[in-house]
């Protein structure tokens, strides 16, 4: 750390550098541009940057890795110890083609799952319900009984893998289906191991895929939070994400603060309910986005970092270390991904996933280079699993910790998004809180007004994207994509029809009664959905009894 007469020293050779040596320089040929930015237009980028730009006291703001404030990384070892998770999202269709590819991520050294589910099951309904028309295994894997999920896991043990499940309002019947899995593969609960979605908030927010109305929401994720803490402490019970926030268009103080202002108001209402913070807090984790701005980006994941371990002590009284470390999955950008020159969006992915990894991620997943066009080809898979591996274990990135922590501009960076990051929070706070900031869609008016001006600046040109209005080339190479046809849905339907005819009826309605009847009560539901999936009840019907008890949230409504 500087004292205040060295920092004035250098702010003074500065002043003289830019007078001597920068000036004659900008008068004869300028720069680039009128004024630099962030990749979002957050934050103003200087030409040069010193230390009096990061007054950074060391061990108050950064610390040392698997410390407080954990700004260096949550784990003493960091990817020394053990590399990240190699976690590729995969979901193709029916479950045997999504088995198929699971099996061969595995084969090709990928060290988790993630699975993507078509809109029929995000959204509770059944692959033959009117609603799924068209859409059946469309963007992921059809999930209709507990069957679908043991077919998509046949020959792989559970207490071999991480899954990662991409599934939000019927997050509890995900789960209790995996769960169901485990036991009957003979699997200890206590061996289940990775992480459920389960962020409503962020639904209401960007992505849209909501059942019920915010309150009853809010239950089913700290009853989730109860049960696990339980039953299955190995598993996190929330990936809280900022993905779906900064896809829809945010800047990245703006993808942090309203993914941590949602983890305050999930950590509230477990605490409202009677749950000690210490108790469910370490099985919490975090999901963000990479953009291409390497730099940002990295500021970005260590600002919060820092952010997290602050609003756990100081707003919750969180006393173990490990409820305050943010543990967080990355997914490179898929909105940066473009249909043109898609060989470009090897580089983009690559140099997105470097940023991620110099930032601290816990596990990453890397798109497909043709993954705006459709669900990618296993050419695709293998290349972007393979940008992972060379980055692991040819780049030299993951072999230090933290190693542009110093960096004058990226701590000054990290200042600056956590600055902004926090103004967000109070803002939000005096507007009575997250929830209600969704409810009356403020939320979602700050990020329409970032992607629109975004929008704006590319259709302008102020902004280059390579291959879209700039560096165009006239004729595309034709690209291989992955469609799901009408008789693959036609199978899926049939096989529903088959697990509907050979189940035990009777208990199957005998678990839906109960369950109606611990919605109504105050009982934690997840014990009750546990035995309906066991029962072979479709993820229809247990939506069906929620949506009777709970209703449907409806957009604007004043819940």
């Amino acid at each position: 750390m500087y004292d205040p007469a060295d920092l004035e020293r250098i702010r003074e050779a500065k002043s003289e550098w830019e007078t001597e040596t920068l000036g004659p320089t900008l008068e004869r040929f300028g720069e680039r541009e009128e004024q630099f930015t962030t990749d979002t237009g957050g934050q103003a980028v200087d030409r040069l940057y010193t230390p009096a730009d990061a007054e950074t006291d060391y061990r108050d703001d950064l610390g040392f890795p698997g410390e407080e404030p954990f700004t260096r990384g949550v784990y003493s070892t960091m990817y020394r110890g053990r590399l990240w998770t190699m976690r590729q999202y995969a979901g193709m269709g029916t479950a045997e083609e999504t088995n198929e590819r699971f099996r061969y991520l595995i084969e090709e050294g990928s060290s988790g799952l993630s699975m993507a589910f078509d809109l029929p099951t995000q959204m509770g309904y059944d692959s033959d319900a009117d609603m799924a028309a068209g859409e059946v295994g469309k963007s992921g894997v059809a999930i209709d009984t507990l069957d679908d999920l043991q077919t998509v896991f046949d020959g792989i043990s559970l207490d071999e893998v991480s899954t990662s499940m991409t599934i939000n309002a019927p997050a509890s019947i995900l789960l209790a289906m995996y769960i169901a899995v485990g036991d009957k593969q003979g699997v200890d609960r206590e061996a289940l191991r990775g992480t459920i979605q389960n962020d409503v908030l962020k639904e209401y927010i960007a992505r849209n895929t909501y059942i019920y109305p915010p309150e009853p929401s809010m239950r089913l994720i700290t009853d989730i939070f109860e049960f696990c803490a339980e039953e299955v402490p190995n598993f996190n019970t929330i990936s809280i994400s900022g993905y779906h926030i900064r896809e829809a268009g945010s800047t990245a103080a703006q993808e942090i603060a309203f993914t941590l202002a949602d983890g305050i108001e999930y950590v509230q209402a477990a605490v409202d309910a009677g749950l000690d913070v210490d108790s469910f807090a370490p099985q919490l984790s975090f999901f963000f986005n990479a953009h291409n701005n390497v730099l940002e980006e990295v500021a970005k994941f260590r600002a919060a970092r820092r952010m997290w371990a602050t609003i756990m002590e100081e707003r919750f009284g969180a006393e173990e270390p490990k409820s305050k470390q943010l543990k967080f999955h990355t997914q490179t950008g898929g909105s940066t991904l473009t249909a043109q020159q898609v060989d470009n969006n090897i580089v983009r992915v690559a140099y997105q996933a470097l940023a991620a990894v110099l930032g601290g991620t816990q596990s990453l997943h890397t798109n497909g280079k043709d993954e705006a066009l459709s669900l990618p080809t296993e050419k695709s898979v293998r290349t972007a699993l393979r940008t992972q591996q060379i980055l692991a274990h040819e780049s030299g990135a993951a072999d230090t910790m933290d190693p542009l922590a110093g960096s004058y501009y990226v701590e000054s960076l990290t200042d600056g998004v956590e600055e902004d990051a926090f103004e967000l929070l109070d803002e939000i706070d005096q507007r009575g809180g997250m929830l209600d900031c969704v409810k009356n869609q403020w939320v979602q008016r700050q990020i329409q007004d970032v992607a629109f001006e975004r929008q704006r600046e590319i259709e302008a040109g102020e902004r280059t994207i390579v291959g879209v209005n700039d560096y165009r080339v006239e004729e595309e190479p034709e690209v291989d994509i992955e469609e799901v046809s009408e008789e693959d849905e036609q199978r899926q339907i049939d096989h529903l029809e088959d697990v509907r005819v050979d189940r035990d009826d009777e208990a199957v309605e005998e678990t839906l009664a109960a369950l109606g009847e611990a919605a109504r009560g105050d009982d934690n539901l997840v014990p009750y959905v546990v035995d309906a999936v066991k029962a072979y009840a479709t993820i229809g019907e247990l939506c069906g009894v929620l949506r009777e008890e709970f209703g449907e949230y409806q957009p604007g409504s004043a819940l």
